[in-house]
């Protein structure tokens, strides 16, 4: 059976998927407020890119931004909007949550896997503030997630790539590691070569100019007037392109 090769992009609103789907992306992280490392979108965005697009469509279900260390009404904020997505139809979430001694918290996530079935489970960049992370993989295979988005305890994927391609052996085919933060045109070959894995997470975030024709001068220059999230399509399928291309040159190997 050949390998199966990913880009999920993470999006911001319904511009930026609809791009990114027309990019040829292959799954869509679907977040509110990225600039703060993204945070649950809301019921109207779920439920229209539910609607508008059949590609795999993942909510990112965050509270809030900061850090991953809940109260107990947050987690119940949580447990509401799985239910949410569950409604909509969409075909998995994003989680993650720690103790304050930098472990996973395996009692929540345990019970968040359950609420969402049967939706898929991708544990976040969370897993990159964790103390153990092999300890974690195992808690997080143990619960059922379905993958782990990583950049290897670091920053960017390409600084954490060692540690990323330990977590792809000890994973042994029994969960997904994919990673994710600096993935570009210029990291991703690297970073499969390197890592081994498949499946690779990127945001390709940039800006866009308003199409307001009147601006208040006294705000000409704010980005949050006057600038919009943006994700370029053409760059999302140069970046699928080179995965498939990998992918092609990787099979034949394989079949050699």
């Amino acid at each position: 059976m050949a390998t199966a090769f990913c880009i999920e992009i993470a999006t911001s609103d319904y511009a930026t998927t609809a791009a990114a789907v027309r990019g040829g992306a292959d799954r869509i992280e679907l977040c509110a407020n990225l600039g703060e490392g993204g945070t649950t979108p809301s019921y109207g965005t779920i439920a229209t890119c539910r609607e508008a697009f059949s590609t795999p469509l993942y909510p990112i279900i965050r509270p809030r931004g900061g850090d991953f260390l809940y109260t107990d009404e947050e987690h119940e904020v949580m447990l509401k909007d799985i239910a949410m997505c569950k409604q909509i139809g969409c075909d998995g979430i994003v989680i993650g949550g720690l103790q304050e001694d930098g472990n996973i918290d395996p009692q929540r996530v345990a019970l968040w896997v359950e609420k969402a079935y049967p939706l898929k489970v991708t544990f976040h960049r969370a897993f990159d503030r964790c103390c153990d992370p092999f300890l974690a993989l195992e808690q997080l295979i143990e619960v059922g997630c379905e993958r782990i988005l990583t950049s290897g305890l670091q920053p960017q994927a390409m600084a954490g790539a060692v540690l990323i391609q330990q977590l792809q052996v000890a994973a042994r085919n029994r969960i997904i590691i994919m990673p994710g933060s600096g993935v570009r045109q210029d990291t991703l070959l690297p970073l499969a070569q390197q890592t081994g894995c498949t499946e690779f997470h990127a945001s390709l975030r940039s800006t866009t100019a308003s199409l307001m024709a009147y601006k208040n001068p006294y705000f000409a220059h704010s980005s949050e007037s006057y600038q919009n999230n943006y994700i370029d399509e053409a760059a999302v399928r140069l970046l699928k392109k080179t995965l498939m291309e990998y992918a092609a040159t990787t099979a034949k190997k394989e079949g050699n």
